[in-house]
């Protein structure tokens, strides 16, 4: 969900000529756009690279790694997960077919398809790479286009993060089209917010909220927290305001959708103000050159963002890439529990 210096341009470009304005489905609602800016990857186009998701050729002395990326992590011992947050089991993903359900749990499945994913930059991510686990997905928003999401979801797109909202007045100007496509083809699929710093919590929840359509089989809402440098608000927060913050919008989604959200984040504003903090949270992790582990020491995840650079069918350029934490089996077992808690 970081800024590229493409997408920069793009903005700059859609401000001067107002391309995007008369393709909003959502322009009856005279939405004023905020000045915050999405936090999504650039709509870049390119060639598939010969080099498949977690084989690289980037050697793992960091070569092609962010400014704070370290070493490859070892390997170790994974714990126990639960239907919330967890630290990953480690498990192959040849041959990934959608499992039998385990005793108690429906046997309506969707069927999980194999990654078959391209990435322009590449990173070696050693024993830990995401090709081996089983359950691939993506997040898109507006950078995205027009998305095949059949093609998508038949190249391992199994689930879908889509950017909804930012602030208290800006909607994603695809969100409509993504949120009913994705369904349409089968792709399980939730909805993210990116938090704007300078504006009330509540106001924000509020917005998602009247926004983003309450459905039981969604994946839960997703609250993304994390600076932007590129942001109008150049406020900075103490660690318990922004965990406050967080707190309020999450305990009002949770009420109104019935699931906790999920909060997505990246290293540096994790180590400033979330490690040891919101527990009872699922985690989704963004680290794209080495195992959430490596990153996130200790911190149980859900959801891990390995790539900002994918290549896909289906889409035009660029697409973020993401892993489930553990099997097909885990994943069905999941799902099942979030349409229980929505129910409840």
């Amino acid at each position: 969900m970081r800024l590229s210096v493409l997408t920069t341009v793009l903005l700059a470009c859609a401000a001067m000529t107002g391309c995007a304005s008369s393709s909003n489905p959502v322009s009856a609602l005279a939405i004023k756009p905020s000045a915050e800016t999405t936090a999504s990857v650039s709509k870049a186009s390119g060639p598939v690279p010969e080099v498949a998701v977690g084989e690289s050729k980037v050697t793992a002395d960091g070569a092609d790694m962010l400014a704070w990326a370290g070493p490859v992590p070892g390997t170790r011992v994974f714990e126990s997960v639960t239907n919330q947050s967890a630290i990953p089991a480690e498990r192959p993903a040849e041959a990934v077919t959608a499992e039998e359900p385990s005793e108690g749990v429906s046997k309506k499945r969707s069927r999980v398809y194999g990654q078959q994913f391209r990435d322009a930059h590449p990173i070696n991510f050693g024993k830990r790479a995401p090709r081996n686990y089983q359950v691939h997905g993506v997040d898109v928003s507006r950078w995205q286009g027009d998305i095949d999401w059949v093609k998508l979801r038949t190249q391992g797109a199994n689930f879908a993060f889509i950017k909804a909202t930012d602030g208290g007045d800006h909607l994603d100007p695809m969100f409509q089209k993504n949120w009913r496509k994705a369904k349409e083809a089968g792709i399980k699929r939730g909805a993210y917010h990116f938090f704007y710093w300078c504006r009330v919590a509540s106001s924000q929840a509020e917005w998602f909220i009247r926004n983003v359509p309450k459905d039981p089989d969604a994946l839960p809402p997703v609250i993304d927290a994390e600076y932007n440098g590129e942001s109008s608000c150049k406020k900075r927060l103490t660690r318990a305001q922004y965990v406050e913050k967080i707190r309020v919008f999450s305990e009002m989604l949770e009420r109104h959708y019935g699931k906790r959200p999920i909060i997505y984040t990246a290293p540096d504003f994790y180590e400033d103000n979330l490690s040891g903090e919101l527990t009872n949270h699922p985690f989704w992790l963004r680290s794209v050159a080495a195992h959430p582990s490596k990153r996130y020491p200790n911190r149980r995840w859900v959801f891990w963002q390995y790539s900002g650079s994918g290549l896909s069918h289906g889409v035009t350029g660029k697409i973020d890439l993401n892993v489930f934490y553990g099997s097909v089996n885990d994943w069905h077992n999941w799902l099942s529990g979030q349409r229980s808690a929505s129910r409840d």
